[in-house]
Parts: C-alpha cells; structure tokens; sequence
C-alpha cells in the first residue's frame, strides 16, 4: 500500500524553473532508491533522475544531465525534483517511484514549458 504523490508542476517559460515533489507514504521509504520518470504524449515513459537511499548518488540521463537535481529527505519521506534551464522538450507529466522496484505509479505532475 505504497502511495506516490507528485506536486509542483505547472506551465513555465523556456529558460524558467520548477521544483517538484513527491510525497512517499504507506512503506518503507528510506532503503530504497528512488527516481523521477516523465512521459510526454505519443512517447514511453523516460527515466529523467534517481537517488541512492542514503541520498549520497544521484543519476540523471543525457536529456536532462546539468539542468535537473534529484535530492530527498528521508526524515520527511520526500524527494524533489529541481528543474532549471526548462526547454520545451521537457514538457511531459512526471512521475516519481523506485529505480528498482516499482509500486503502483501516481497521477503524476503535469510539466508543461512554453517556448
């Protein structure tokens, strides 16, 4: 009974920033890595970041190394998701949830960058 819920997201102009959050509750949350994932229309899931359960590893792919920044605060059982140097590429709706093991997915945070 793992629920994931994304927040933060909104429209933005290209070149602007978006902080999102994920609120983790119903499990064990600290011992697990976890990552951010955006689906935009007509395309697949992406991975976009994830972080060590200790928070000291982070990862991002290639579309978004250098603009965004995975970090958590197991106290708080939050990871958040900080966007910088928005493109419209990145318009997608964004998912946080384990890099390994998945639970059932959230509704998402709708990320929407104007150009």
């Amino acid at each position: 009974q793992v629920q994931l819920v994304e927040s933060g997201g909104g429209l933005v102009q290209a070149g602007g920033s978006l902080r999102l959050s994920c609120a983790v509750s119903g499990g064990i949350f600290s011992r697990y890595s976890m990552a951010w994932f955006r689906q935009a229309p007509g395309k697949e899931r992406e991975f976009v970041a994830a972080i060590s359960w200790r928070g000291g590893a982070t990862y991002s792919g290639d579309s978004v190394l250098g603009r965004f920044t995975i970090s958590r605060d197991n106290a708080k059982n939050m990871v958040y998701l900080q966007m910088n140097s928005l493109k419209p590429e990145d318009t997608a709706v964004y998912y946080c949830n384990g890099r390994y093991q998945r639970w059932t997915w959230g509704q998402g945070t709708q990320v929407t960058v104007s150009s």
